[in-house]
């Protein structure tokens, strides 16, 4: 007998799908690079609470800052993706629903990441100038 897996279940071939491990480790991964991310946010967003338009323009135009919010943003996305995938797997049973759920999480992550990636870089890149 391999494991905890009995002789009846080994022929029917149920057990680990053998990619769970790999979800959870990069959930984590995403988990902990959000953590010095969101601190780093906060602070931030405190700082040019009080600052006016150009002030934020100018920060977000510098690569650093510019970086690490491309980081942020990201990370944050592909983490919530990750979240909700595992959230609709594991709860929702109905096969349709399962997939529709999952390529609308897919979509509105992509979408939402993808706008907020576009007006940081067209920020940091040209000023601000919309």
């Amino acid at each position: 007998m391999s494991g905890f897996q009995t002789d009846h279940s080994r022929a029917r071939g149920l057990g680990a799908a053998k990619h769970g491990a790999s979800h959870w480790i990069g959930e984590r991964v995403g988990a902990i690079a959000l953590a010095p991310l969101s601190l780093w946010a906060v602070y931030a967003g405190i700082g040019l609470g009080r600052a006016d338009y150009g002030t934020a323009v100018a920060w977000v135009g510098n690569p650093l800052n510019a970086v690490l919010l491309f980081l942020l943003l990201v990370t944050s996305f592909w983490h919530m993706h990750a979240g909700m995938r595992v959230i609709v797997e594991d709860y929702i049973h109905k096969t349709f629903s399962k997939v529709a759920l999952l390529v609308l999480n897919l979509f509105v992550c992509v979408l939402a990441g993808g706008l907020g990636v576009f007006a940081l870089l067209k920020v940091a890149f040209s000023g601000g100038a919309f």
